[in-house]
């Protein structure tokens, strides 16, 4: 992260999943980048300079080690005091170009450093301005021509004199380079996990004699759970013992071996402690149960597992667990049973629950990981593992925060491809009102930028956390469905009125069944019989025949999901109905036995059963949704025409010269800013005297709005700062000398607009959020855009798919689709629109806050006829750079 490597210090992994360090090089780190060039072999030597002489190492270091400049930077690659590889680049003379370098020690070859080191300054470079990296290199250095080719960058390639010289655009987001960085850090990161979720030998510091302790019960767990692998307890005050049935000593140092995995349960005043221990034993991962640590404490623990290379899960957490080699080191009452979820919660009470229900389905998990407060392991390193288990056929998530929600959505997206992703939107609600000046700032809430990002990364978003078991066990035990088409089939009519009620609200269809269905089915069933859909088919009617209905309608091309609703009655069990699983051609299956005591359970057939068929519709239409956007490739973030990116940055940068804490541009500047980026306005022109008012509405002719530009005015309806419809000269004047009388001096003078023709009003507008980064807002638009409250958000920038999501999810898209009684409006401009704004905003982090309110949408067009836009100092950073937490 560009702003980290300000600040620092930043460390990530090795293709091994060994953790380095990358820092700036400095004066004190001359003598490291000295002996690192000193110690290459001859071949390496030759290879980097064209030529042998060991002499040049003094001389490297001097230049390399100087002092930072936007045209000069060092990184360097450290395992704890040893310097590993060495980056820089330095200016060609060619604007926005610079040469690049980089040398590793000859032991650290083949382990990624120098693909690493290359990510790493490529991100400082760009920061810096640097559009693309040239490096003049020989043929025969294959492996450094392997780290430009491998780097996923559109390197340019020519050869001249027996030199082959490379040019390398430094592109940030292209999804070629973001495919191969996300690649390595998916190796990397599993390797990294291994010895914390599949460990050989487990040591539990702190486990405790008395029953009913934490520690205790962990080492119970671990030992009824089946682990194969060695384990220890550590306590000074029992060694020698055998405890709960393992050997305990009293330091790790007295180990026999070294624990792959260490679990912490002391006291947090002695954690950091323990972690050191750890490390200094060997250990390569840590699970840190206890809570309660400082902040120092917390700094402390991580630096511990930094120097030692160890990954970490917690602190405050539940503990881990994986199945498949019998590894329960939790303090949960229950072992998980087998299975094929894998699970990661931020909460060891929701962890529990989602053991105890899966366990209970018969859905079982395959890891579970409890991260607590997530200093180091997170949700990502386990969308990661899940990626790479061919035993994890689904992912459950309970995510309270996120530390780069970006890196986030696109690992969920690419595993979401594989496998069906879950979670339950925790952290809804606002804890307090939200001091935001603009309507997009105020309509960015928790609940809409979490379902952004949700929906952006193709996971299924749940409201709680009934619905999401509900959809778990569907997605575990049925197939995908090919489409939103729902057969009911019931015994009791009410209840299927009520099944295709339901789906009507989950925006599923309950299609009439086909002629030849509903032939057939009125030839079996009784003739009281309902038979076009929902099929009722009475009370009457036996297990064997409401099964050979089931058959019937899973048949009919016409349908893509099969609900059957049994009331029992003491007429028969229709339940028998669904023993040995009707057939119903790979077809999802769900059954709604009313008075059902559990919510939702799981037939020995592998059917879901339900208790409301609310529920079943539901879980089915989380399986659609997924269904849907996995069928759906990836795309990038279109290329745009006409962009200024230096021109805003002017703007930018001028403002913020003269108020350095920010604030709202004054309004040509707005103008000027949207324009630079292509974004639709209505024609205006600055006025600050009635003079130049009249002269602007005559050249802009027709009917003109004036609107008041007076500081901290911000909302110009409800500030009467607007005037609309004005008709030649005197209307001009008039509404100019009314605004100087209501505002006096503090009016510093008016936008002349044109008016616009009528259209839908929308909203388009985006906000820096602390967490998620721009976020952009799309909904109704106009003076009540706030009471609507029709919007939804995505993260930017947009894709083109992204964009078209964005302008469809909100009520009003069918104003804008158009319907019978109005045609469509001009989408493709709406679209392009947005799309220029996201990128606007994504280019730009210290655009805070910009409302374009309202933008009229038109048959023939878009035009925003007002805006505002606030800016902020922001430090730039690359949420896909790979790097620890």
């Amino acid at each position: 992260m560009t702003e980290r490597l300000i600040e620092g210090r930043v460390f990530a992994l090795l293709t091994d999943g060994t953790q380095t360090e990358i820092r700036r090089l400095g004066d004190a780190d001359r003598e490291a980048v000295r002996e690192l060039h000193s110690a290459l072999s001859e071949e390496s030597l030759y290879l980097r300079f064209f030529g042998i002489n060991r002499a040049m190492a003094a001389q490297v270091a001097a230049r390399v080690c100087r002092s930072d400049g936007d045209d000069h930077a060092a990184l360097g690659a450290w395992l704890g005091e040893e310097l590993i590889g060495v980056a820089e680049y330095e200016p060609t003379g060619v604007p926005g170009e610079a040469e690049v370098a980089m040398a590793v020690a000859d032991r650290m070859h083949h382990r990624g450093v120098g693909t690493l080191l290359l990510e790493h300054l490529g991100s400082l470079a760009r920061a810096n301005g640097v559009v693309a990296f040239r490096a003049d290199t020989l043929p025969a250095n294959t492996p450094m021509l392997r780290v430009f080719a491998d780097a996923g960058m559109p390197v340019r390639r020519r050869t001249s004199e027996g030199v082959v010289e490379l040019t390398i655009p430094l592109v940030s987001d292209a999804a070629g380079y973001l495919d191969a960085v996300g690649e390595r850090e998916r190796r990397a990161d599993v390797a990294s996990l291994e010895p914390l979720l599949r460990p050989r030998v487990v040591a539990v510091v702190g486990a405790s004699r008395l029953r009913g302790t934490v520690g205790a019960e962990i080492v119970r767990n671990i030992v009824a759970g089946g682990f194969a692998g060695a384990v220890y307890a550590v306590n000074p005050h029992a060694a020698g013992t055998d405890l709960h049935g393992v050997p305990c000593v009293a330091a790790l140092g007295d180990l026999p071996e070294p624990p792959d995995l260490a679990v912490i349960t002391v006291p947090a005043d002695a954690v950091v402690q323990a972690a050191a221990a750890c490390g200094r034993a060997g250990t390569s991962a840590l699970v840190v149960i206890s809570s309660g640590l400082t902040a120092e404490q917390g700094r402390d623990l991580l630096a511990a597992c930094r120097e030692h290379g160890m990954r970490l899960v917690g602190p405050n957490c539940l503990g881990i667990a994986n199945t498949a080699i019998g590894l329960d080191a939790t303090f949960g009452a229950r072992h998980p049973a087998a299975g094929a979820a894998g699970v990661a919660v931020q909460s060891g009470g929701v962890g529990i629950a989602l053991v105890e229900q899966l366990s209970r389905l018969g859905v079982g998990l395959s890891t579970f990981a409890s991260v607590g407060d997530k200093y180091d392991v997170s949700a990502n390193d386990l969308l990661m593992w899940w990626e790479s288990d061919e035993t994890t056929r689904l992912g459950i998530l309970h995510v309270e925060s996120f530390g780069n929600p970006r890196k986030f959505a696109r690992t969920a997206r690419r595993v979401a491809a594989k496998i069906p992703l879950l979670t339950v939107l925790a952290g809804r609600s606002a804890p307090g009102t939200r001091a935001a000046a603009s309507h997009t700032a105020a309509a960015a809430t928790p609940e809409l930028t979490r379902r952004a990002l949700f929906a952006q990364a193709g996971i299924v978003a749940t409201d709680d956390l009934g619905e999401l078991v509900d959809a778990a066990a569907l997605l575990a035990t049925q197939p995908l469905p090919a489409g939103p088409r729902v057969a009911v089939v019931s015994n009791a009519g009410g209840g299927g009125v009520l099944a295709a009620d339901a789906c009507a609200d989950a925006g599923l269809t309950v299609p009439v069944l086909g002629e030849a269905t509903r032939r057939r089915l009125a030839a079996m069933l009784p003739s009281c019989a309902a038979v076009a859909n929902p099929v009722d088919t009475t009370a009457a009617v036996p297990a064997d025949l409401f099964r050979e209905t089931i058959e019937a309608v899973a048949a009919d091309d016409a349908v893509d999901i099969v609900l059957a609703l049994i009331a029992p009655t003491a007429l028969g069990d229709l339940r028998t109905a669904l023993d040995g699983e009707p057939a119903t051609g790979h077809k999802p299956m769900a059954a709604v036995i009313l008075g059902q005591p559990e919510t939702v359970a799981i037939t020995d057939d592998q059917i879901p059963c339900y208790a409301y068929p609310e529920n079943a519709v539901r879980a089915f239409a989380h399986a659609w949704s997924h269904a849907r956007r996995r069928g759906v490739p990836s795309d990038a973030p279109p290329a745009l025409s006409g962009l200024r990116p230096d021109e805003t940055s002017r703007i930018v940068g001028e403002f913020l010269s003269g108020t350095p804490e920010g604030g709202w541009l004054p309004p040509a500047e707005t103008f000027r800013l949207l324009e630079s980026y292509g974004l639709p306005l209505a024609p205006w022109r600055w006025a600050r005297t009635q003079a130049e008012a009249v002269a602007a509405a005559g050249e802009l002719g027709g009917r003109v709005a004036l609107k008041a530009h007076v500081p901290g005015v911000v909302h110009k309806t409800a500030a009467g700062a607007l005037q609309l419809d004005l008709h030649g000269d005197k209307d001009v004047r008039d509404a100019f000398r009314w605004l100087a009388g209501r505002f006096g001096d503090d009016l510093e003078g008016v936008v002349v607009q044109a008016m616009a023709d009528e259209g839908v009003e929308v909203l388009c507008g985006a906000v820096q959020e602390e967490v998620f980064g721009a976020v952009v807002v799309f909904g109704a638009g106009g003076i009540d855009t706030d009471a609507l409250a029709d919007r939804a958000a995505r993260l930017a920038p947009l894709t083109g798919r992204e964009a078209d999501d964005l302008i469809r999810e909100p009520r009003l898209s069918s104003l804008l689709l158009g319907h019978p009684a109005r045609p469509a409006g001009d989408v493709a401009a709406l679209r392009d629109a947005l799309l220029r704004l996201s990128r606007l905003v994504a280019d730009h982090a210290e655009i805070a806050e910009l409302d374009l309110n309202p933008t009229i949408v038109r048959l023939d067009g878009v035009v925003a006829v007002d805006a505002r836009v606030r800016v902020a100092p922001r430090r730039t950073w690359d949420p896909y750079l790979r790097r620890l937490r």
